[in-house]
């Protein structure tokens, strides 16, 4: 049984163990001769890897959630279910039973086959994926991209977090436990860890994490040609249409403010709002607001900050902004003390009057607060997150309408959900991750399964010449003018195509 620290407990933290980067490369090196040895698994066995690595998560929900809530000082269960266990669920359905027709050789046709070619291509395991989890969903953003790594065949090294240390050891000792080690390890420490993990010689590296941070990992991946996927974050922005309905966009943005007390990537961080009807947009949060959580201090179903250093900074943000002549209003419960430093807990915060010079409009918030901007017309919001960098979810609160489309269109963002929050993460099927500073590469599903494989073409040959003969003499006459043929052929077809379209 995991202990259970309650919000203002003052217990010192578990000792994590700290692995060394010697201890972690001979991990590796395990792995890789494993899967140098091994025959690329069967289907059989990868499902059976990702049934076990699944079962880890549900036979253990109970001791994951009493070990996020001590890590967290308050992190409610139902968080910790919704975020964590359940969140892997239909991503593990959809890949288990998809993952055989995945697997499978594709034969490529095109015009070599009538000449005596024929070419397939195979999904072939890359070898040793790692993986690098955080802090603030660290099951669910460490089984993920695990789910993936394993469907593809193969084995896995993942980096806890260690701002969540009694869930890392948690998690590293169950995976013991289900995994031998040429499978599957959990790599546990601090920087130093974290610094020696990103220098390994992988064959793909996943990092879920701040931009600030994944530049650093990318250099360190860089010494070795490994490739990454990042998944990272950004300042999520929400449009409220003309056409909306004020009291429901308002409460579902406000509930999905809180989600993790805000610590989610693809939380709502600001909000558009017609400035004719800012008033009653920002009435209606605070209102859901102080609906949700009626009391905040002692109350369990408010997460806390994950950390002392964490705390500060959304503190500091909210007072940045105040300074800067930002309207706050924090809806504290009557007779609370909040922020409180000994729970780590803020109250909800709307900001109105915001500008662009306050620190809360240009950093990720990963707390409480929720910013409050009016618009006149759609083309000043557009450009206004279009001059900043791509968020990894772009929500829009409205009927699907010209302008709907049109912000589409014409913003990036790694995702975007019309009418409530966080579902295009959530599709089975749809491919999720981030553009330019919200992250590279996606997974999920299929995605997933392509990112940690190499697809390999075998072509084998049945003519009688060798394709070499029309590139080195002697070269058959025929040959010569057939090519001279195709390529004034080509040529003329299109000049006329680039006519037309003038």
């Amino acid at each position: 049984m995991v202990e259970i620290l309650g919000a203002s407990a003052s217990a010192e933290l578990p000792s994590i163990r700290e692995f060394t980067a010697t201890e972690i490369a001979d991990a590796l090196l395990v792995q890789r001769t494993a899967f140098l040895r091994d025959e690329s698994p069967s289907l059989a066995l990868r499902r059976n890897r990702i049934d076990r690595l699944t079962a880890l998560v549900f036979e253990n929900a109970g001791a994951f959630t009493e070990a996020l809530n001590a890590d967290f000082g308050s992190r409610p269960s139902h968080t910790t279910a919704f975020l964590d266990v359940l969140g892997p669920l239909g991503d593990f359905l959809y890949t288990r039973r998809n993952l055989g027709k995945w697997m499978k050789p594709r034969t490529v046709m095109g015009f070599a086959r009538p000449l005596g070619l024929r070419t397939t291509v195979h999904a072939q395991p890359l070898g040793v994926v790692g993986v690098i989890a955080p802090w603030n969903a660290p099951i669910n953003l460490a089984v993920m991209p695990t789910i993936a790594a394993l469907a593809a065949g193969n084995r896995v090294l993942i980096k806890a977090p260690e701002a969540t240390p009694r869930t890392s050891e948690l998690f590293a000792s169950l995976v013991r436990r289900y995994f031998s080690p040429d499978e599957l390890v959990v790599i546990t420490g601090g920087p130093a860890a974290g610094a020696a993990f990103c220098g390994m010689d992988f064959d793909h590296l996943f990092f879920t994490g701040s931009t600030r941070i994944a530049k650093h990992v990318q250099r360190s991946a860089a010494d070795n040609l490994v490739p990454v996927t990042f998944e990272l974050g950004g300042k999520n922005p929400v449009v409220v249409g003309r056409d909306a309905a004020i009291a429901t966009a308002a409460s579902r943005i406000a509930r999905a403010r809180l989600i993790n007390g805000g610590q989610v990537c693809l939380c709502p961080d600001y909000v558009f709002v017609p400035a004719d009807r800012c008033d009653e947009f920002v009435t209606a949060v605070e209102r859901q607001f102080r609906v949700s959580f009626p009391t905040i201090s002692g109350n369990p179903d408010y997460c806390s900050i994950i950390d002392d250093k964490n705390f500060q900074r959304v503190v500091d943000l909210v007072e940045d902004a105040r300074a800067k002549g930002a309207t706050v209003i924090e809806t504290t419960p009557p007779g609370e003390q909040l922020p409180s430093a000994a729970e780590r807990k803020i109250a909800p915060t709307i900001l109105t009057g915001v500008t662009p010079e306050m620190a809360v409009m240009a950093e990720e918030v990963f707390g409480p607060v929720l910013s409050v901007l009016p618009y006149d017309n759609l083309d000043e919001v557009i450009d206004y997150i279009n001059a900043r960098p791509s968020p990894l979810a772009a929500y829009w609160m409205g009927k699907d309408s010209d302008d709907f489309r049109r912000y589409c269109a014409r913003t990036r963002s790694g995702g975007v959900t019309r009418n409530d929050m966080v579902l295009h993460c959530a599709i089975d099927g749809a491919p999720f991750g981030g553009v330019g500073d919200s992250g590279m590469g996606a997974y999920h599903g299929k995605d997933g399964f392509d990112t940690f494989t190499h697809y390999r073409t075998i072509t084998e040959s049945r003519l009688r010449g060798a394709l070499a003969a029309l590139s080195v003499p002697p070269i058959p006459k025929a040959a010569t003018v057939g090519m001279d043929w195709v390529v004034a052929t080509q040529a003329k077809r299109l000049r006329k195509r680039i006519d037309r379209y003038r």
